[in-house]
C-alpha cells in the first residue's frame, strides 16, 4: 500500500468529525482513508466501480481504489485543472500547457499524446460511447476529438472576442451532453447547442454569465452570476421558467432528492437554497458555514451531502424531508468539487490535493417515547 494512503478507524486531527445533532454515541461516519496526491488541485473526482481518478497542478494523474491504495500514478509535467474523464478503457486528460492525452484506465500506460493546443481549462466531456472526446478551449472554439486516434472529427471558430468577452484564463463552465447535442455556454454569446454529428449550431439562447449547467430529462437547468435560475427545452433551448432565489449566487445547479440546488449568499450569509424543478419555487432554505461553488451529491438514507469552501472545508449531511443537519465531517481544506457516492462510501477533493473518504453510516431513526 503507498505511504501516502492510511486507512484507519480513529479519526485524525485533520479529520474531526462534528456531530452536531443529537445522535448519542454512535459516530454517523468511519474514516476509510485520506491519500495526499503531493500537490494542491482544483481538478476534481472522477468516480469508477472501483474508486476515483484525480489529477493536480504539478501535473500527477492519479488512480485510487476503494481502500485509498494506489492503483498508477502518471506524471504529464504541467497542471491537470480538469478531471480526467473515462471513454471506454481509456482516460482521457489534459493540461493547461495544452497537452491531451489518453492513458490506459487499466494500468495508465500512454497511448497518444497531443501537444500545441490550446490550455484544458473547461472539463472534457466523453461521449456515451466513448468513441468521442469533446473539448472546449479558453477562446470557445469546439472539437470533436476521436478516442481511439486523437484525431480532430469536427471543430467549430471560436465566436468573435467582442461579442463573447471571454477570460482565456479561465474555463468555461462544464458542457453537458443532451439528445445528441452539446451544450456549451459561450460568455455573453449565452448557450449554444451543437450537434455532436457534425458540430453544425442547433440553437442559441442569450443566457448569460452562467455559473453552470444540469441537466434531466428534457430540461437544461442554468444558473447565472446575475441572480437567475433558469430551466430552458433541451430540444430547442425555448425557456421554461425563470426565478431569482438570491441577489448573489455562488454554484452551479445540481439535482438530487428531487430538488434543484444552488449556493447563495443573502447579506453575505452562505445559504443553500431547494428549488422545484417544475416551476423553481422555492421549497428548502438552509443555513451554511461557508459557500457552496460546487454540486451537492445525494447518499443513502435520504442525505444530502453539501461541500463548503472555506477554511475548515466541511462536508455537511443534511436529512430529507426537513434538511436538518445529521452531521459535519470537518476536512481543514476547503472542497470545491462534487463528492462522489459509491454506496455507502463517500470520496472527496480537498483543494490541497488530499483525497479523503469516509464510509457513512445512516442516521438513526427517531426514537419516539
Amino acid at each position: 500500500m503507498s505511504p501516502r494512503a492510511c486507512p484507519c478507524r480513529h479519526l485524525a486531527l485533520a479529520l474531526t468529525l462534528t456531530l452536531v445533532t443529537a445522535m448519542g454515541c454512535r459516530e454517523p461516519a468511519e474514516t476509510v482513508f485520506r491519500y495526499s496526491t503531493d500537490a494542491s488541485s482544483r481538478a476534481g473526482l472522477t468516480p469508477l466501480p472501483d474508486g476515483v481518478l484525480t489529477g493536480n497542478e504539478a501535473g500527477a494523474v492519479v488512480r485510487l481504489d476503494r481502500t485509498g491504495a494506489l492503483v498508477w500514478r502518471v506524471a504529464l509535467g504541467r497542471e491537470v485543472a480538469t478531471r480526467p474523464v473515462v471513454a471506454g478503457d481509456s482516460v482521457i486528460v489534459g493540461t493547461v500547457a495544452g497537452d491531451l492525452v489518453r492513458l490506459a484506465l487499466a494500468d495508465g500506460a500512454e497511448r497518444w499524446r497531443l501537444t500545441g493546443e490550446p490550455p484544458v481549462l473547461t472539463p472534457l466531456v466523453p461521449a456515451p460511447d466513448g468513441a468521442s472526446v469533446y473539448v472546449v478551449a479558453p477562446d470557445g472554439a469546439v472539437r470533436s476529438l476521436a478516442v481511439d486516434t486523437g484525431k480532430v472529427r469536427w471543430k467549430t471558430p471560436a465566436p468573435k472576442p467582442d461579442e463573447a468577452h471571454l477570460d482565456a484564463g479561465r474555463g468555461l463552465p462544464s458542457p453537458v451532453l443532451v439528445d445528441g447535442r452539446l451544450v456549451v455556454a459561450l460568455g455573453d454569446v449565452g448557450l449554444v447547442a451543437l450537434s455532436t454529428a457534425d458540430g453544425a449550431r442547433v440553437w442559441r439562447q442569450e443566457v448569460r454569465g452562467i455559473l453552470g449547467l444540469e441537466v434531466r430529462g428534457e430540461t437544461l437547468f442554468a444558473s447565472t452570476r446575475d441572480k437567475r435560475v433558469s430551466a430552458l427545452r433541451t430540444q430547442d433551448g425555448a425557456p421554461l421558467w425563470e426565478q431569482s432565489p438570491a441577489k448573489d449566487l455562488t454554484s452551479p445547479p445540481s439535482l438530487a432528492l428531487g430538488l434543484l440546488w444552488v449556493g447563495a449568499r443573502v447579506e453575505d450569509a452562505p445559504v443553500l437554497v431547494g428549488l422545484s424543478p417544475e416551476d423553481g419555487k422555492e421549497v428548502a432554505r438552509v443555513g451554511l458555514p461557508d459557500v457552496l461553488t460546487t454540486h451537492v451529491a445525494e447518499a443513502p438514507g435520504d442525505v444530502l451531502l453539501v461541500p463548503t469552501h472555506g477554511r475548515q472545508g466541511r462536508l455537511l449531511a443534511l436529512k430529507q424531508p426537513t434538511w436538518e443537519r445529521a452531521f459535519s465531517l470537518r476536512t481543514d481544506t476547503a472542497l470545491r468539487s462534487r463528492p462522489v457516492v459509491l454506496g455507502e462510501q463517500v470520496f472527496v477533493l480537498g483543494q490541497d490535493g488530499r483525497v479523503l473518504s469516509w464510509k457513512l453510516r445512516p442516521p438513526e431513526p427517531e426514537r419516539r417515547p
